[in-house]
């Protein structure tokens, strides 16, 4: 990678460099991602899977931020000295991101969502209704098997150790959908904060933030010291991430976001700022916001939605989970300072920090 990685504030006519760093690795990966498509053994199957394939590599390279491919970069960066960036790792990177998209697609099947970056969800674009969640469900499998394939294959040392201990990572983020799912079926008061941040840890933090960094710097050959500082910058900007996630479900632009932001309380889905408010809530609005979550789905409209944003904002949920982020955000950036700054790597990994904690919704 050839970017100058000088300082992350915005140049005269240009842009921040953690965004240019962003606007190269989509380059970079949407490229090797449309090369894993291209299967020739799979060229004469069936004309229905050569359709199927086409609607999930067009859901697959939606404009998307890539930040996982960005941290594996930014690791194994750490881990060699210096911003030089092989082949072979965009490969690799390309392989992390299907697996991501794989996830997605279960997850927007889980949580019957209807929107994923700007579109359709894949099961929706499928086929209608049940048909099009079980059709989605198999391309993802394709999807998982396929991004291994391309990680074991990009041909770096010690690939398959990395593979490994990225699967043992998936395995947790499994764990935590289970209970973000699970817990939905909860009341409130039988749900406590930190719960919801143990979800936050195993679906996202871990596996969205801590395994990209840690990943790439084992494909560096970073020392156990390094590893472990990126473990830990990673879990908080993974939570600050993950959190302003909570928010961006709740209050969010769905023009801005790329999805539905009534999801969150559609769904039933016990999130930080929701337990935040019932935390601090008398008896009676405990009571309402019981019964609103608790509503069947038809009944959660627009008033019971807004009614709900509401009771969040005034028991100060909403206020508690910003001030999380922030926290978050700035316990990452602390533990940045002791790690190596080659070529300016961890000063942009700082400045992308400070963007993706305080994104728009």
């Amino acid at each position: 990678m050839a970017l100058s990685l000088r300082n992350a504030r915005p140049q005269p006519g240009g842009v921040p460099l953690e965004q240019a760093l962003l606007l190269h690795v989509q380059k970079q990966v949407e490229a090797s991602l449309k090369a894993l498509f291209e299967l020739p053994d799979e060229s004469n199957l069936d004309p229905r899977w050569t359709a199927a394939m086409e609607k999930a590599r067009a859901y697959a390279l939606r404009p998307a931020k890539r930040l996982r491919p960005a941290l594996v970069m930014v690791g194994y960066s750490l881990a060699r000295g210096n911003a030089a960036v092989p082949a072979e790792l965009w490969t690799f990177a390309a392989g992390l991101e299907l697996l991501h998209t794989f996830l997605l697609i279960h997850d927007d099947v889980a949580d019957r969502a209807e929107l994923r970056r700007g579109g359709p969800a894949l099961h929706r674009l499928l086929s209608p209704g049940r048909v099009g969640e079980d059709l989605a469900v198999v391309v993802g499998d394709h999807l998982f098997a396929r991004a291994l394939e391309a990680m074991l294959a990009s041909g770096l040392p010690g690939a398959p150790a990395v593979v490994r201990y990225y699967l043992g990572v998936c395995r947790h983020t499994a764990a935590g959908q289970y209970l973000d799912l699970d817990l939905g079926r909860a009341p409130l008061s039988e749900v406590t904060l930190f719960q919801t941040l143990r979800v936050a840890y195993l679906k996202t933090a871990r596996y969205g933030f801590c395994a990209p960094l840690v990943c790439g710097a084992m494909l560096g050959g970073a020392s156990a010291e390094l590893l472990e500082g990126l473990e830990r910058a990673g879990r908080h900007v993974g939570l600050a991430y993950q959190l302003r996630d909570d928010l961006i479900g709740l209050f969010g632009n769905p023009d801005v976001a790329g999805k539905a932001t009534d999801g969150d309380f559609t769904q039933g889905k016990r999130t930080f700022p929701v337990l935040a408010a019932y935390a601090r809530a008398d008896a009676t609005a405990r009571e309402e916001l019981e019964a609103l979550w608790a509503l069947p789905v038809e009944q959660k409209d627009e008033a019971a939605l807004a009614r709900a944003r509401g009771m969040v904002e005034r028991w100060g949920g909403r206020a508690a989970c910003e001030r999380m982020v922030d926290r978050a955000s700035r316990a990452a950036r602390r533990s940045l300072q002791p790690l190596p700054n080659p070529n300016g790597v961890r000063d942009l990994l700082d400045a992308l920090i400070t963007r993706l904690a305080h994104r728009a919704a």
